[in-house]
């Protein structure tokens, strides 16, 4: 049962609640050094290793990459009803994301000075698509379909094999739908390392994205600086911020959603009603004996879980915006007015009939979002995320003569005079 938190017990489990945020633990840190060493100096066969070790399956005699064949059969052993969800899904997130200017820009100004930026896709990225608990197409489509919009050229797909070395055919399925051809068998901190560093059979990315465990979040944390990453992905999480207009079963429905998860995902309810929060109690209880994931979410409900009584909805917000969601659901008479002192979050949901999980799936904004409270600094996974920018800079001679007495004198100021002679040569 999820349990109900009282206005002076708040504090208590706000402190408990941010432990979520801690680092990873010295044993997870160094194991993962320790990988990514080993396959930065021995490529394909520290894969193969670490392949058979923590999945069990042989690289060597299966091969690294999935063949045509394999893909077809994966693309053949679905559903034309989930290949067209697949679609659909797909051009919702494309239009969305095609909002987002792709176009260099430029200024000219007077004097003979122009100034402006040059935007350039990533050439090659990598996507880390989980296995284990469940299935994610939806999370391949949320990097691919931005990606291509951006302009990548090249993108490679990893993802953990199971036992007989097979990839499910969801995930190959839509990888065909995304024309996405170079995909490998291998998960991980090694998969990570892999894409970060290159092996003899796979060449390396310029930025990884994706969600994965705590050894694949630790492994992109230590691989930044090689090549860019997306965000560092933490257990999924959502907060609702309700008043006594809300509908209860909607609120538990939406709580139950994320706790299905993960045993260390996250559900809140933020209300000011104490008649709301028994009723969702009750609620929650009543809709989990019915799913399918009944011991993942109970033990995500009583250990990260809580119905929080807040003193009035200002003390509500503040609390929103102190836990700085992943999700965030309004069910408030007026969530648009609310909606203006949110600071923190990472998709907002407004109303009782915008439910989380049409952010999953099918509304068009990426459903890859900051957790752990980054959403305090961070935004979702876009289409810019796939493209740099490179300032361009030109001075005529009569506009480096107009301003070189103030930039030399501020080279000078700095002690750097071969700055000031760089300019002094142009005016002699």
């Amino acid at each position: 049962m999820i349990p109900i938190i009282e206005k002076s017990e708040v504090s208590g489990f706000m402190q408990k609640w941010k432990s979520r945020r801690k680092s990873p633990s010295r044993e997870v840190r160094t194991l993962v050094e320790d990988i990514l060493n080993d396959v930065q100096l021995k490529g394909d066969s520290a894969l193969v290793r670490y392949t058979l070790q923590f999945d069990g399956v042989d690289l060597e005699s299966i091969g690294f990459g999935l063949t045509p064949e394999e893909m077809e059969k994966g693309v053949r052993s679905v559903s034309q009803d989930f290949l067209n969800i697949v679609k659909q899904s797909a051009e919702n997130i494309r239009l969305y994301h095609e909002k987002v200017s792709t176009t260099s820009s430029m200024d000219w100004e007077k004097d003979g000075i122009t100034l402006g930026q040059k935007i350039t896709s990533l050439k090659r990225i990598g996507i880390y698509v989980p296995g284990g608990r469940a299935v994610y197409p939806s999370s391949l489509i949320m990097a691919a379909v931005p990606a291509r919009v951006a302009g990548v050229e090249e993108i490679v797909v990893v993802s953990p094999p199971n036992q007989k070395g097979e990839l499910h055919p969801a995930i190959l399925a839509t990888a065909g739908l995304m024309k996405i051809d170079e995909i490998y068998r291998i998960g991980g901190a090694q998969a990570v390392a892999a894409l970060a560093y290159g092996t003899e059979t796979i060449q390396p990315v310029d930025k990884i994205v994706g969600p994965g465990n705590q050894y694949v979040a630790e492994a992109k944390r230590q691989v930044f600086g090689i090549c860019d990453i997306d965000m560092i992905a933490g257990p999924s999480e959502v907060v609702v911020l309700a008043d006594n207009t809300a509908n209860p079963d909607f609120i538990a429905a939406d709580l139950l959603a994320q706790a299905e998860h993960d045993p260390l995902a996250s559900s809140i309810l933020v209300t000011t009603s104490s008649n709301l929060a028994r009723l969702v109690q009750h609620s929650v209880e009543k809709q989990t004996a019915e799913l399918s994931r009944r011991k993942t979410i109970e033990s995500s409900l009583k250990n990260w879980g809580g119905i929080l009584i807040a003193k009035d909805l200002s003390h509500a917000v503040e609390l929103v915006n102190d836990l700085a969601p992943e999700h965030l659901g309004i069910h408030t008479k007026d969530s648009w007015t609310v909606l203006a002192d949110i600071r923190n979050a990472g998709a907002i949901f407004l109303g009782g009939y915008s439910p989380e999980t049409i952010g999953d799936y099918w509304a068009g904004p990426n459903h890859i979002l900051p957790t752990n409270g980054t959403a305090r600094f961070s935004s979702p996974l876009g289409t810019e995320d796939f493209l740099k920018r490179s300032s361009l800079i030109q001075y005529s001679q009569t506009a480096l003569q107009k301003a070189a007495e103030p930039i030399m004198a501020f080279a000078k100021m700095e002690g750097l005079d071969a700055h000031a002679n760089a300019v002094q040569k142009r005016i002699e």
